[in-house]
Order: structure tokens, then sequence, then C-alpha cells
């Protein structure tokens, strides 16, 4: 059996992540570890075969004061963490990145793509993997996630924001675009399987198939009994 801690105490993939990690008590132990109390730099990390950080802010709204929030709570306490973990003996640590690392509006990711983020949020979690990288070893293994947009019952960004809408509005342009989506039951049954194998690396979580707005407009519609008019050339 191995003991998980969750770093992220109220958030909505640690909740995800540990109903799924309990419904296996034979595999795992689960704690969860709230970073907004004061007092969590007290805490004992010994006897825990992996963190998993998923605390930290976005869909905030960007100002020049927001970068140093940014900055403290993405990047420094990630690694902060990271350190004190590896110091008390545990022997992975996963990290919830981002693939607003790479910035893209339009495009594919490719294995040879460079970060470039064009957001405090996506330049803070570059910020974080590349410290964190010089903490791993043979023996402290780190491994980062760059997940696209996650969804699922429940979830919180842009999904709901989007589902929202589209239950307000009696149109919705047609847009021929494709993007990656991570079913939050596709994001827990490989975090099960990442924390059996205890591994570190960089990993690209995402459903099998891309998928269009419209596509998913459409299907939102239908969820809430609506119909849905999608004109053509106004994406």
């Amino acid at each position: 059996m191995k003991r998980i801690l969750i770093a992220g105490a109220n958030s909505y993939l640690g909740e995800q992540i540990a109903s799924w990690l309990n419904a296996l008590p034979e595999r795992f132990q689960t704690h969860t570890l709230d970073t907004r109390d004061p007092a969590w730099p007290q805490f004992d990390f010994s006897g825990y075969d992996a963190i998993v950080l998923v605390a930290g802010i976005a869909h905030q709204k960007e100002t020049p004061e927001s970068a140093a929030l940014y900055q403290a709570v993405n990047h420094r306490l990630a690694v902060d963490i990271a350190a004190r973990a590896k110091a008390a003996g545990v022997l992975q640590f996963v990290f919830f990145s981002t693939m607003s690392v790479y910035g893209l509006t339009v495009g594919q990711v490719q294995g040879n793509t460079p970060p470039a983020p064009n957001t405090f949020y996506g330049q803070s979690k570059l910020a974080a993997e590349q410290d964190l990288a010089l903490l791993a070893d043979e023996r402290f293994h780190v491994a980062v996630l760059r997940p696209p947009m996650i969804y699922g019952r429940g979830c919180k960004g842009n999904y709901p924001r989007l589902s929202a809408l589209i239950q307000k509005l009696p149109a919705f342009p047609s847009v021929p675009n494709e993007r990656s989506m991570l079913y939050i039951d596709c994001l827990c049954l490989f975090m099960a399987r990442l924390l059996e194998s205890g591994e570190g690396g960089l990993y690209f979580p995402q459903n099998q198939a891309f998928v269009s707005t419209d596509a998913l407009a459409r299907q939102i519609a239908l969820a809430h009994g609506k119909h849905l008019w999608q004109p053509r050339g106004l994406g």
C-alpha cells in the first residue's frame, strides 16, 4: 500500500483524485494538506511515498500587481513543498502544471514545441517546473503533468462558464476548431497508475480524441434539453 499526501485541500482536483484513490484501499491510503494554513511548514512529510501538489491559483484576472502572487503560489510554494518532501524521504513528487506553458492560441503542441508562456499563470508554472527539475535525482522522482482543460462533474474554470453561456444563448457560432480536453475520470485513472509506478518525467494526459468547440456546444445543449442554433461564418 502506498501512502499519498495531496497538497491542496478542498480543491476540485484534489477531492476527485482522493475519492478515486480511496476507492482502492488495498493500494492507496490518502491524506490531505491545507497549504493555505500558515502552519503547514510544520507538517511532517515523512512516511509518505508520494506528494501530489494540486494547490495553486488560476482563472483569476491578471493585473501587474498579481504577477507576484502567481509566482508566490504556483512557483515558490511548489518548490518549497517539494524540497521539504525530499528532505523527509518522500520518493515521488507529482506537480500539476498546464498546457499554458506553451502560450499557444492556435496550433498543436508537438514534441519539439518550445514553452513560451504569455500569461502570469503559465509563466509561474513553467518557473516551478524548472526549479523542480533541479531537485529531481535517482531517488527523488519529479513527475510534471501538463494537462489541457479538465472537465467533469462539479468542475471549475472554463468548462462551466461555457456551459452556462450555452444554456443562456439561443445561438452559438459554428467553430470548426479542435482542442484537447481531459475528462476527470481519465485523469484519476492515469494518476493511480502514475503513483503506483513511482516514476518521474513529463506527461501529457488527455482524452484520445480532440473536441471541436461547436460539437461540444451542441452536446452541452442536448444534455440540457435545448436545441442550439449554430450559424456558420461567425466563429
